[in-house]
């Protein structure tokens, strides 16, 4: 899920997705003795706090280390109110990795086939890149092709050509700040540029960036995709960042989702990559952006209570699936 600004078997993926290899080797970010997955764990700052004010940031950080996770994903629809060297200090001294995500305005959307709204939506794509970097993140990720919301048409040729020029600039630009770009997998009422895995990557292709990758989320999968294996399997490699959150944005095993059989597939393609938790209440969300997103109930009041059965929900899935590839494994081959 990612929200507009307030203004306008395969190849294994720790080869490509820069969050792996950092969080799953350095011993200050594990958040138990002995063995643990080798995902980074990752949970939205809003589940913590609804702004990214300096008290906010240090809030969050401290709470995000505290309930044992390994990566703590910003919002940029404030960035404003980012203090990027605190932001960047508070990180570093908790041991944590960071992810930053954001959608766009209607005012500043790249699928627009105004040029001057492409513009607008080029530079704040540029802006979001720079405090990206500057916090010390390694992926920008979220619906970076497209204002957020339903759509009153289809996409036109015009519009999907302007979101590839934009965001083949802002892929170079990446590379060289050693930035990741993820594009996120939205469901149909919040853009109609990328549904479904294999639009995700068609669109991944036509950048033909090795630093763009594709964003899974289950949230959004429940909508669009038949199931929850086969996208993660055409996927493959390509698969770069996943968020975890249940259909009605409740404590993950609530609801309805195929949980078992999305973590099943990941371990198949050998995903190595973040697994992020993502939830959202109005206890914790400005009524603006609470709006923005939907939320007309909530299902939770106290993130900290959410954030911890998250992370052992996510860690008991990511085990289960592992040991159940292990067993495989070793079961002995049939013979006649």
């Amino acid at each position: 899920m990612t929200h507009p600004s307030d203004t306008t078997e395969t190849t294994d993926p720790t080869m490509t997705n820069p969050l792996t290899t950092t969080l799953a080797t350095d011993p200050a970010t594990s958040s138990t003795e002995g063995a643990r997955p080798e995902n980074p764990i990752g949970i939205h700052a809003l589940v913590w706090v609804g702004d990214t004010s300096p008290a906010s940031v240090e809030s969050a950080v401290t709470q995000t280390a505290a309930a044992g996770y390994d990566l703590l994903e910003f919002s940029l629809h404030d960035a404003v109110n980012l203090d990027r060297a605190a932001t960047r200090e508070a990180l570093t001294r908790a041991g944590l990795g960071a992810a930053c995500s954001r959608g766009l305005a209607p005012d500043a959307d790249v699928s627009s086939e105004d040029p001057a709204v492409v513009a607008r939506g080029a530079a704040l794509l540029q802006e979001s890149l720079a405090v990206t970097a500057d916090i010390g993140a390694t992926v920008l990720t979220g619906a970076l092709y497209s204002a957020f919301g339903k759509a009153a048409q289809p996409l036109s040729r015009r519009g999907r050509d302007n979101v590839v020029g934009v965001l083949k600039e802002l892929a170079v630009d990446a590379a060289a700040r050693g930035v990741t770009l993820g594009l996120e997998v939205c469901n149909r009422y919040e853009t109609n540029v990328v549904n479904t895995a294999r639009d995700a990557l068609a669109l991944a292709d036509d950048i033909g960036s090795d630093n763009v990758m594709v964003h899974l989320d289950i949230y959004h999968m429940n909508i669009e995709e038949d199931d929850f294996v086969q996208p993660v399997l055409d996927l493959g490699d390509r698969l770069g960042y996943v968020h975890i959150g249940e259909n009605h944005r409740g404590y993950l095993g609530s609801g309805h989702l195929d949980f078992e059989s999305f973590f099943a597939a990941l371990e198949r393609v050998s995903y190595r990559g973040p697994v992020t938790f993502e939830s959202f209440s109005s206890a914790v969300l400005a009524p603006g952006l609470s709006n923005d997103l939907a939320i007309w109930r909530n299902l939770w009041d106290d993130g900290g209570d959410l954030a911890r059965s998250a992370h052992a929900f996510i860690v008991e899935q990511l085990e289960a699936a592992r040991s159940a590839r292990s067993a495989r494994s070793a079961q002995p081959a049939r013979v006649g």
